[in-house]
């Protein structure tokens, strides 16, 4: 029964999730807000709201792992698993906006989380700061709608009404779905954890984080799928800025306890986000593209990061030859492979820039 209910709360969160995207989005349309607005704020919270419903639940049950893992786990899945999924449909493209201004945030905001949780515990203090870094990053943001035409489809008086009801029903049911979802699956990783005799912080981290995920997962692949393969990067981008300065934010100024962090978030999980964040940055420079080869570099370190997850978890006398392994082979070779696509990228740039100078004479 209790694998049932996860199950199914997972499956209520992701749909809880679409019927309030497409709901509040139709709503704010059908009131003539800008689709740029929209996708800013609707459609980018909604696609956060699991996120948001399974933290605010833990944090009022006062299972604090749960919500770091839950977010942190989150954001790593986003970076390393949604993105090296959706690369494996073809390349994806970084547009200039993004890696201007949406990932240094990104990074600044991994950056701001690992410093306030270097002390152990996050506070209601330290919450304002992330909800007031966000109000930040929404004022940079505004600029990007100043030359906009508002377009709305125009009803009769009784079908406005009738589609104004729906779109409320569909705001309402959404969020219905998503506190029943997110209580299921907190009280089916509790069980979980229980059971397995793991902390609620591996849960967390693993199952938690990816069932959380599924509404950016399934966003990423379907874009890809379309061909729409631009709408991945800004997906991952804005929900990792969205996951921490507002879902995390916002948890921690309504909890009514500050939230302790283990040592081992700060020692391992915690470096791991903000190197996820970081990694984007020679990957999104060189070529603004996100190639095949580099998506599946970004599954071989998820795929490691879970696999040191359970053997830590369980204990096995594996994890030091595992940590050897990857200390020595696998980060030394993602450094070289990083550095040869750069130095590849600069000499492609140096022979058209001298191609278009000949051109030119």
């Amino acid at each position: 029964m209790v694998v049932f209910l996860f199950i199914a709360g997972i499956i209520l969160l992701v749909f809880g999730a679409d019927l309030l995207v497409r709901g509040a989005a139709s709503l704010a349309a059908n009131l003539g807000i800008s689709s740029l607005i929209i996708g800013l704020t609707v459609v980018a919270i909604g696609t956060s709201s699991p996120e948001i419903a399974v933290s605010l639940q833990a944090a009022f049950n006062a299972q604090g792992e749960i919500v770091l893992g839950n977010i942190i786990g989150s954001n790593i899945a986003n970076i390393m698993l949604i993105l090296g999924v959706a690369a494996m449909f073809g390349p994806l493209p970084v547009d200039r906006a993004i890696f201007r201004r949406d990932l240094p945030v990104m990074i600044g905001a991994s950056l701001l989380t690992f410093l306030l949780a270097f002390d152990r515990t996050l506070s209601q203090i330290d919450g304002i700061i992330m909800l007031l870094a966000l109000v930040a990053y929404f004022w940079m943001m505004w600029p990007r709608n100043e030359h906009h035409d508002v377009s709305h489809p125009s009803y009769p008086p009784q079908q406005r009404l009738r589609a104004l009801v729906l779109q409320l029903a569909m705001v309402i049911g959404g969020l219905a779905l998503l506190i029943v979802g997110a209580r299921w699956l907190v009280d089916g990783a509790v069980t979980f954890a229980t059971w397995l005799g793991v902390s609620e912080l591996i849960i967390g981290l693993t199952i938690v984080a990816i069932g959380t995920s599924l509404p950016e997962i399934a966003t990423s692949v379907i874009a890809g799928l379309r061909g729409e393969r631009d709408i991945a990067v800004g997906n991952v981008v804005g929900s990792n800025v969205l996951n921490l300065l507002l879902v995390l934010g916002t948890t921690i100024v309504v909890s009514p306890q500050p939230i302790a962090v283990p040592e081992s978030t700060i020692a391992l999980d915690l470096p791991v986000m903000v190197g996820a964040a970081l990694i984007c940055l020679p990957i999104f420079f060189t070529r603004r593209v996100v190639s095949q080869r580099e998506g599946s570099l970004l599954l071989v370190y998820y795929l490691s990061y879970t696999l040191y997850l359970v053997l830590s978890a369980t204990g096995s006398a594996e994890l030091p030859v595992y940590n050897t392994i990857v200390g020595l082979i696998l980060i030394p070779l993602t450094v070289v492979l990083l550095v040869v696509r750069a130095l590849r990228w600069l000499g492609e740039e140096r022979r058209q820039q001298r191609t278009s100078i000949a051109n030119r004479k």
